[in-house]
């Protein structure tokens, strides 16, 4: 089924009822336990494992294992859904912005089938520094899924938390005393180094911004022949890796789906390289040439403090940088505003951005065909499973303040790249204007399972999403993020 992807589509309702059980018992499931509200994605993730072809034979009776092709016991199976942020600064839904609960809890009772009790079930990610993992895990209740698995099954389902650091209070900047350490993976990380394989290579490092204020850092690890990604042991030590999404736009590379979703594997966001200061003309890609001469010093004095002040991580660096702040905002803001479009594409959030897809394409070919120590090979080095969740999807300020985008659909298959170009699609989108995609075309010695979207088998009930790559619909027809208006739609 490797390049099948099914779309279902349902009602656009979570069941809310943790541990999320399914609404009726289904004869292949070790337990009898149904929750008291309708699970409709849980009907639809069986559905679409039908369509698949999943252990056809079988369908409707005790022994159906959908997952058995995939998965074998004693191995380890790692979901990676997307826990990017506590919070939706939007106000709008969370579930806009990180993956339901009851989506994994679907997938783990099938990964259970799979792996006939034996072997280990890991959920993990590494969201933003400005995530609260406790106020994420409170509204994600998976340590419901953890009980009834301990008390039912006797059986351990793992959470973790993968970031080396985090924010103590996530409304102040990244200040050193803002800061705490945390466990990370419980295995390490592992420094893998591309190389002349990596997407950067040949390319000018002086103007790369990371995900901190210390550049240095993020310069240090991409120049030259050194291109290199700080990579979770327990994501690459994993036989079999599924990836759940959500379904959303995004400011830096205009969807955000499977691939974008792998920056999670990396433990030390700053070996991300999210844009490259300035604009165009000058050399990079944080903005367009097309800025307010105002906009233009704001944001070149915003840098200079960015690198001179806060990226010593001294208090004296800090106070600098509190004090132009201050100055900043009660004698200039009051006669010049920047404007709202450049606050909204500064950092590399538009159309132009020509760094974050490369990342994405790094991080592709590293969760593909690194091994456990972190060597690469030509094939790929373990199973994966796609399973997008679009039951409530993210559009407009994506991918951190979306607006709820009732989508009620799940899109699921075994090649990452066919199931992002499926929900792209689907989304209203033309994959041709998105970097990411240049994967098809542009990988040399990288062989990701498809080179044409002639290859893809879109498996749906819907005729016209079945020839969707046909068709001139946008389907669900997502607003992009205000920097990418205009320039990604279909």
């Amino acid at each position: 089924m490797l390049n099948k992807v099914g779309i279902g589509i349902t009602k656009p309702i979570y069941n809310n009822e943790p541990p999320f059980h399914p609404d009726t018992h289904y004869p292949e499931l070790p337990f009898s336990d149904v929750s008291s509200m309708p699970n409709h994605p849980y009907r639809l993730l069986r559905e679409l494992f039908v369509k698949l072809g999943l252990d056809i034979k079988n369908y409707g009776g005790l022994q159906w294992n959908p997952l058995g092709t995939i998965i074998k016991p004693g191995q380890t199976v790692l979901l990676k859904p997307n826990f990017v942020l506590s919070f939706n600064s939007s106000g709008d839904d969370l579930f806009a912005v990180v993956t339901h609960p009851s989506i994994l809890r679907a997938i783990v009772d099938y990964v259970y089938l799979a792996l006939k009790g034996i072997g280990r079930i890991v959920i993990a990610d590494a969201p933003q520094m400005d995530c609260n993992w406790e106020e994420l895990m409170a509204s994600q209740h998976l340590n419901t899924i953890q009980t009834f698995y301990r008390s039912k099954l006797n059986f351990n389902i793992e959470v973790y938390d993968l970031r080396n650091f985090a924010l103590i209070d996530r409304m102040n900047l990244a200040y050193t005393k803002n800061r705490k350490n945390l466990p990370g993976d419980p295995l390490g990380s592992i420094i893998i180094n591309l190389g002349c394989k990596s997407a950067f290579y040949g390319l000018p490092s002086e103007n790369y911004y990371g995900a901190d204020f210390n550049r240095s850092e993020t310069i240090m690890h991409h120049q030259g022949e050194t291109h290199e990604y700080c990579i979770s042991k327990t994501v690459l030590s994993a036989d079999v890796f599924i990836s759940v999404p959500k379904m959303k736009v995004h400011k830096k590379v205009g969807v955000t789906l499977n691939f974008k979703g792998l920056v999670g594997i990396n433990t030390n966001k700053n070996y991300l390289i999210h844009y490259r200061i300035g604009t165009i003309r000058e050399g990079g890609d944080q903005l367009p040439d097309q800025l307010p001469k105002a906009d233009r010093v704001i944001v070149k004095i915003k840098r200079f403090l960015y690198d001179k002040a806060l990226a010593k991580k001294t208090k004296w660096g800090e106070l600098v940088y509190k004090v132009a702040s201050s100055f900043y905002k009660y004698f200039v803001k009051p006669v010049k505003k920047i404007s709202q479009s450049t606050v909204l594409q500064d950092g590399g959030n538009w159309y132009g951005n020509d760094s974050a897809w490369r990342m994405t394409s790094d991080l592709a070919k590293i969760l593909l065909f690194a091994d456990a120590e972190g060597k690469l090979h030509e094939l790929p080095q373990r199973k994966i499973l796609c399973v997008i969740d679009g039951i409530i999807g993210g559009e407009n300020n994506g991918p951190l303040s979306p607006n709820s985008k009732l989508s009620g659909v799940l899109i699921a298959g075994e090649n990452p790249l066919s199931v992002d170009l499926v929900a792209t699609r689907l989304m209203g989108f033309d994959y041709q204007k998105i970097k990411i995609f240049k994967i098809l075309n542009s990988l040399k010695g990288f062989d990701f399972g498809i080179d044409s979207i002639d290859q893809i088998n879109v498996l749906s009930d819907d005729k016209e999403i079945q020839q969707m790559f046909m068709s001139k619909s946008r389907f669900f027809d997502y607003k992009p993020h205000p920097g990418w208006v205009g320039h990604l739609e279909i």
